[in-house]
């Protein structure tokens, strides 16, 4: 699979982080589908994506990062049990649900004390987060109840000038990723 050196050039990295800074949505890859997202602490953006994705405010949203260290700053510390378990499980298509620190009530969902986190397998949404320095809310790219785009033409045809697009091959799962409370244990997804 290609890498993110090969596909952005300098510039085009610069221009994709004023994008982002300023608000913008953008589209990539991930382990099942297109991912559509933007930076977490900007609200005009979460307000954005959950407009163009016609999706209910209440839930909450997945936020990927390169590695457990780039999530750390959106959760209330974790016990050295639970970041020991974060970096043995991931990268993976699992999502773990975490204590964070007074996310916008966009981000984590309507009477929600938890982020949903993931570290994910696919390795150029990694690479992404990894280039740009910072995590990215990820959520299937698609309207709300609709069929996820699998690739950058659907994504094109769905959202047209709406988000920036980060070409690139989805991974070959069939379903979203596990979210599992990982406090107790339990999967809720």
């Amino acid at each position: 699979m290609m890498k993110y050196s090969r596909i952005l050039s300098a510039s085009e990295q610069k221009r994709l982080r004023a994008h982002l800074k300023r608000g913008g949505l953008i589209a990539y890859p991930t382990e099942s589908c297109y991912g559509i997202g933007c930076l977490p602490q900007r609200s005009t953006a979460l307000k954005k994506l959950i407009r163009v994705k016609k999706r209910p405010q209440n839930k909450g949203m997945i936020v990927i990062g390169s590695s457990v260290s780039q999530l750390l700053p959106l959760l209330e510390r974790p016990s050295e049990k639970v970041i020991a378990m974060l970096e043995c499980e991931w990268p993976a298509p699992t999502t773990f649900l975490l204590p964070c620190r007074n996310q916008p009530i966009l981000l984590r969902g309507k009477g929600r004390e938890k982020l949903a986190v993931r570290v994910p397998a696919h390795h150029s949404a990694r690479q992404l987060c990894a280039m740009l320095s910072t995590p990215l809310v990820s959520t299937s790219c698609n309207r709300s109840g609709g069929r996820p785009c699998k690739s950058e033409r659907e994504v094109r045809r769905q959202f047209g000038r709406k988000v920036w697009v980060v070409g690139g091959r989805t991974g070959d799962l069939k379903s979203p990723s596990h979210i599992i409370d990982a406090e107790t244990g339990k999967r809720l997804r």
